[in-house]
């Protein structure tokens, strides 16, 4: 099985590619939808995050977004307390959703924070979706319905794309100048060549 770390800024596209890949017959572990249950149901998690922010951040059994968002991009400090309360669970759970898919011989992990969160080990191979910030933050409010102000804070709390780069093993452009889909066939014709 070879497994695949898809990854991009907020707003690059990395949803895009993995829909494709869904398509293509090829699971994907999307790791932010994961980490938002595991928030909810995971007993260590809850423990940690209560920890952290006191019973407020749980209401009626529901996560408090908007107090974890709050928290979350007030400093960059901040989001490295979360992850490592976070992510640490979710690579455990992908490695088991990875043993649950294990007749497939591809399989893929969407993270934004692939590299932040120690899913580099986790993966073969890592993807780049690629968009300028620009795009990006235009996509972002779009599709948030968020401020310029609000996007910006989460994109300045990213890696940069220039620094993820130099840890990726394929790019895909996203920019609206060239076609996704031929860039993915491209890189699942190289992928089954390591089969």
């Amino acid at each position: 099985m070879i497994k695949i770390g898809i990854t991009g800024g907020i707003g690059s596209g990395k949803s895009v590619v993995s829909r494709i890949l869904q398509v293509l017959d090829i699971p994907i572990y999307i790791a932010d939808d994961e980490a938002k249950k595991l928030m909810v149901s995971d007993p260590h998690i809850k423990k940690s995050l209560i920890a952290l922010l006191g019973n407020q951040v749980y209401l009626d059994g529901q996560l408090n977004k908007k107090l974890l968002a709050n928290y979350l991009f007030a400093k960059p400090e901040h989001t490295k307390e979360i992850n490592d309360i976070v992510h640490p669970r979710v690579k455990e759970d992908f490695l088991t959703w990875c043993e649950k898919n294990q007749e497939c011989p591809i399989v893929g992990i969407e993270s934004a924070i692939l590299f932040e969160a120690g899913f580099k080990n986790a993966v073969d191979y890592s993807i780049l979706v690629y968009a300028s910030e620009e795009v990006r933050l235009e996509r972002a409010i779009k599709r948030d319905k968020s401020t310029a102000e609000l996007i910006a804070k989460r994109i300045a709390a990213q890696t940069p794309d220039r620094e993820k780069l130099l840890l990726t093993d394929f790019l895909v452009y996203n920019d609206g100048n060239i076609a996704i889909l031929p860039q993915v066939l491209f890189l699942l014709q190289e992928l089954k060549k390591t089969i």
